[in-house]
């Protein structure tokens, strides 16, 4: 986090704090997956949007493979579990460390070009709460697991869209979409002091 914080300065020193328009890559032309009526207004979507969801999806499953038939991915599991004895076994933890920071750095990039598209614009600090988030939907579907991260997040997007929908139709638009971000840290909390392990970790047990 310090690191980040350290990160988002710099760039507003660079770019200023001003946010920027980004190029958009695909058409952004709402289409109506849904008829709708008075009521209820019909579900949207846009071309960058459904871009986005099947190229996660790929990028999941692509990382899913790397990390349980590949050597590398055998190194980080490895690694993950006991450093040491994975040194005795020839693996190079510093090697296998730097390697995984940067495969998370490419996909860090490919989500901040993805999510500056649907968006329209970029500025210095719109990684920072996404990026918490990102942790808070590793935490829900149990951390060091794929599949429940990618769970988790879905998981997490759902029950911020309805819990805003249905918070701003209580309070008649007072609170809404601007109070999204409020369930995300509530899942944190809940998840952190009922299931720490999340949805799909596994139970550790401490022997005394």
């Amino acid at each position: 986090i310090g690191v980040s914080v350290l990160l988002q300065t710099v760039a507003m020193i660079i770019w200023t704090r001003n946010p920027l328009m980004f190029p958009q890559i695909l058409p952004m032309d709402p289409i109506a997956i849904t008829a709708g009526s008075e009521a209820h207004p019909p579900a949207i979507v846009t071309v960058t949007g459904m871009v986005t969801v099947a190229l996660a999806l790929i990028v999941m499953t692509g990382l899913w493979l790397l990390v349980e038939y590949t050597r590398l991915g055998r190194g980080m599991r490895a690694v993950a579990e006991i450093p040491r004895v994975a040194t005795l076994m020839g693996v190079n933890p510093n090697a296998i460390i730097t390697l995984t920071f940067a495969i998370g750095g490419i996909f860090a990039a490919l989500a901040g070009v993805m999510m500056a598209s649907n968006y329209g614009n970029a500025s210095f600090s719109m990684g920072f709460l996404p990026g918490i988030k990102a942790f808070t939907a590793a935490v829900l579907g149990g951390i060091g697991n794929i599949r429940g991260a990618m769970i988790g997040g879905i998981l997490l997007g759902i029950i911020e869209a309805l819990g805003a929908g249905y918070l701003g139709e209580l309070t008649d638009g007072v609170f809404g979409s601007n109070y999204q971000d409020v369930f995300a840290f509530i899942v944190l909390i809940l998840v952190l002091v009922f299931r720490p392990a999340g949805l799909l970790g596994e139970r550790v047990a401490h022997r005394a």
